[in-house]
């Protein structure tokens, strides 16, 4: 069955899905004027306001409206996206596709910045209002923008399928192998513990995973950094020698032309999109969470979270990787090469670190993933006996599946699913980019004229304000 679904993963990958991401990538960048570029400066500072007053910037129709802030939907929108991708992807990218795969990677991260902006904006510009919190994502701008359900209908439940269900088997697969290969612990019984804890908060609900977002993503985040960047500063003279690999390997200089190329690329951009998931449309569920005064406030700060994801810590294992030397070793795979590369350059305790590591970031993804599941659930059944199923599985059962399964087969699963969730997403935020232009250039307007915090209101969008439940 996996070299069924790798070969339909090629094709779906080699002969479409790569391109359009670019260029969608590339057409959101010229109609927002590189707002991934020009505004990195109003992204950090919405985002620390936020961390350090523990609120968003509210209007008064939200003061007394129990909320999520825009940091803790930052965090928990990192949770998902730094994981299993960061550590293992990128080994995986580099084992099969060479050093020139983390070239794409950035390439992929930085062009995506701008979609995850579109998407995001579009996330909070169309969310709906539940008892004690906002929900939203492309299901519901699919459905209240575009008012097309059947479509609003497959991408929940691709979604729910993705993330919900095939990533978190990613996910816990990962920390079964971690936690074997550094301590000899049977992946059966980390997969039974993994399951009662996840299975614990989220039957919490969204408040619950914020908060345990918002405390282990910083954590493991400034860590690992701290902790690849010492060996980066050890190994400093090295590091012109591997940007020169990346960048010479990234066009085929060492390898050659034709399908090693084609592999570099594919394997960049398939790992890059895992790792940051800019245009898979997961982003936008978490950002409509976020009580915010503008809808492109939390666009900018997802468009950070790519940054931060892609360009921070997977460069971070990218050049741990690529300094040892040790990416090409056949007997090595997934995360046991990271966990090897970070040996080589600091003895066993790289081994351990990593373990716990790659327990904290997959962890936090296992939460964060369920809640988009969860999200997407709601949008088709009110119903609380499937949300309740849904919560055993995604939380239990395929937490143990990804326990007891192979690399090959997860992986293989996973980018089968984020190639049909990223394909309908795509199509909607094309469609719907036209708004998150106008309220760009609202939002500027606005700074422009000295206003601190802009403030949008649905009547700005009249061609749509019936279909804008939130913005009074």
């Amino acid at each position: 069955m996996n070299e069924v679904i790798t070969q339909v993963n090629d094709v779906i990958w080699g002969y479409f899905l790569m391109g359009v991401l670019v260029l969608c990538g590339v057409w959101f960048t010229w109609k927002t004027r590189g707002v991934q570029f020009r505004m990195v400066g109003e992204m950090f500072r919405l985002l620390t306001d936020s961390a350090v007053s523990g609120t968003s910037q509210l209007d008064d129709t939200h003061q007394n409206h129990r909320h999520i802030s825009s940091f803790q939907a930052f965090a928990v929108s990192v949770a998902t996206r730094v994981g299993t991708g960061n550590l293992a992807g990128v080994a995986t990218a580099i084992a099969i596709g060479g050093p020139g795969a983390v070239f794409w990677m950035w390439v992929i991260a930085l062009i995506g910045s701008a979609t995850a902006f579109v998407e995001s904006t579009l996330g909070q510009l169309f969310k709906q209002r539940q008892k004690d919190s906002f929900i939203g994502g492309p299901a519901y701008y699919i459905l209240h923008g575009l008012h097309c359900r059947w479509l609003a209908v497959v991408f929940a439940v691709l979604m729910t399928l993705t993330f919900g269900l095939s990533y978190n088997s990613i996910q816990s697969n990962t920390i079964c192998g971690a936690m074997n290969h550094a301590f000899g612990w049977d992946p059966a019984m980390v997969g039974i513990v993994l399951s009662v804890i996840a299975l614990f908060i989220v039957f919490g609900g969204i408040h619950r995973i914020a908060k345990v977002s918002s405390v282990i993503v910083p954590l493991m985040a400034i860590g690992y950094f701290i902790l690849a960047l010492v060996i980066v500063v050890m190994n400093i003279e090295h590091i012109p020698h591997v940007l020169s690999v990346i960048v010479s390997s990234a066009f085929g200089v060492e390898q050659g032309v034709g399908g090693a190329l084609g592999a570099t690329i594919m394997h960049g951009v398939k790992r890059g999109l895992f790792s940051n998931e800019a245009g898979e449309g997961s982003a936008p569920n978490v950002a409509a969470t976020a009580t915010v005064s503008h809808p492109v406030k939390q666009g900018l700060i997802q468009a950070l979270g790519v940054f931060t994801d892609t360009l921070l810590v997977c460069s971070c294992t990218a050049f741990v990787i690529l300094i040892s030397g040790l990416y090409d070793v056949p007997e090595l795979s997934g995360i046991a090469i990271t966990q090897a590369a970070l040996n080589s350059e600091i003895g066993s305790f790289g081994t351990v670190f990593i373990a716990i590591a790659i327990l904290l970031f997959a962890f936090s993804s296992i939460i964060g993933n369920y809640y988009y599941g969860e999200a997407n659930i709601r949008f088709m059944t009110s119903n609380a006996t499937v949300l309740t199923v849904f919560r055993i599985f995604s939380g239990g059962v395929l937490v143990m599946f990804g326990a007891l399964s192979s690399l090959e087969l997860v992986w293989s699963l996973g980018d089968l699913c984020m190639a049909l969730l990223t394909m309908c997403n795509l199509i909607a935020i094309v469609s719907l980019g036209k708004y998150v232009f106008r309220l760009l250039e609202d939002y500027r307007r606005q700074k422009r004229e000295g206003i601190k915090e802009p403030v949008f209101h649905r009547s700005q969008l009249p061609e749509i304000e019936k279909d804008i439940a939130c913005w009074e």
